[in-house]
């Protein structure tokens, strides 16, 4: 077995042993990346849980068999969920879930991207949804999602200041935060010599960046002209997509397994990912550093409370067990996303949360966080989200 081939069983083995699911971001039109990846005793995270797979939902034993019913939760002590692959399917979260508080989860629907996730809650009603922030502004413009009363949601105030403001719509909380994530520009440092430049990162054909709208935004960190990158104006988005469009054969992933067999086998010199990737590709023995970034893109995911819930008691229960400190932990050692709850950050997540800087002021202070364009856009001269859709459509067909 030759070195590249070595790596390369490496990389996917270590891989396919420690991601079970892809977020939204990891892959999709309207949130960050990612995406995500679940830790095993044989990734960076030492976590004890035994993921299924890559790309399929871990299966619980002992999870409830969904059934779906014609409405949301009633008066029954029931619960309807959509969320990303990973995201609460693991270890038993579920059944435990049902065994502390009553409640049955009567419906269990997971998806792979915010488009399919937007898909899905178009289709049906949920009592509960985790959503990137793109999409979780959609579902608060379209009715789909109501406001939460915080005081009801037990641990609320565990979660960081930052995140829950983030949430905040018109004086109203929409979103519980969950987890979150940020982007880093990874390179090959065997292959690329003096790659600690993000404008090198652009104009290289051998780069794999996040095929999603949002990406625009990291392009857009290149301009010396943008404060925020999700606030662009008609002429500093162009400039964003003529970046993009220069090399219009670059890859865009969706499945975050692309990027990591791109630089086991040597086809990439770049590659758009999150800390927990460079993580996996270090131990695979892979010499990758990061670009040294002034500022940086990142994203929260949220549960949200479905609009129209008769009964909202089990929904609550299910956004006030999701904050706890443990649930979190074990969400970021699965997942490979930092937890909003820092209490969360021991023991299988620790490793996660420093690769992140959660508790560093210094290092989120740099992060942008994702709002669907144009955000909090003062003026009104910013473009809209329909605008960066329709560029990213044709740099990515």
């Amino acid at each position: 077995m030759d070195r590249r081939t070595s790596v390369v069983a490496l990389a996917v083995a270590a891989l396919a042993a420690a991601v079970g699911a892809a977020s939204p971001t990891a892959a999709s039109p309207t949130a960050a990346p990612p995406t995500a990846a679940s830790a095993t005793a044989s990734s960076p995270t030492a976590s004890s849980a035994t993921p299924a797979g890559s790309t399929a939902s871990p299966v619980t034993k002992g999870s409830p068999t969904p059934t779906p019913p014609a409405s949301p939760a009633r008066s029954d002590g029931t619960l309807q969920i959509l969320t990303y692959h990973g995201y609460a399917d693991y270890a038993d979260t579920t059944a435990e879930f049902e065994k502390v508080t009553g409640c049955r989860i009567a419906r269990f629907d997971t998806v792979q991207t915010a488009a399919e996730m937007r898909d899905r809650a178009a289709q049906r009603p949920y009592d509960v949804i985790s959503a990137g922030p793109a999409l979780a502004a959609e579902l608060v413009e379209s009715g789909q999602v109501q406001p939460i009363d915080t005081a009801e949601v037990a641990g609320y105030t565990d979660l960081s200041k930052r995140f829950r403001d983030m949430s905040i719509k018109s004086g109203k909380v929409y979103g519980v935060p969950y987890l979150w994530g940020s982007h880093e520009f990874l390179y090959d440092s065997s292959r690329v010599k003096d790659g600690d430049d993000l404008r090198r990162v652009f104009d290289s054909d051998d780069v794999a960046l996040q095929d999603s709208p949002l990406t625009i935004a990291d392009a857009a960190l290149t301009d010396e002209d943008v404060d925020d990158p999700y606030e662009l104006t008609e002429e500093q988005l162009d400039r964003a997509v003529q970046l993009l469009a220069e090399h219009a054969e670059r890859t865009y992933w969706r499945n975050p397994l692309d990027l990591v067999k791109g630089f086991a086998t040597g086809r990439l010199d770049y590659a758009q990912a999150t800390p927990y990737y460079r993580l996996l590709l270090e131990k695979a023995g892979k010499p990758v550093k990061a670009v040294t970034l002034a500022r940086t893109t990142g994203w929260v995911d949220s549960w949200m409370l479905g609009a129209g819930v008769p009964d909202t008691e089990c929904a609550y229960r299910w956004l006030g067990y999701t904050t706890s400190a443990t649930v979190q932990r074990k969400a970021a050692a699965w997942v490979g996303l930092a937890p909003a709850n820092p209490k969360a950050c021991t023991r299988g997540a620790k490793r996660v949360c420093d690769a992140y800087g959660v508790g560093k002021d210094s290092r989120l202070d740099r992060i942008a966080f994702a709002v669907r364009p144009p955000g909090g856009c003062a003026d009104g001269k910013c473009a809209g989200y329909q605008a960066w859709i329709g560029h990213w459509r044709k740099l990515a067909e």
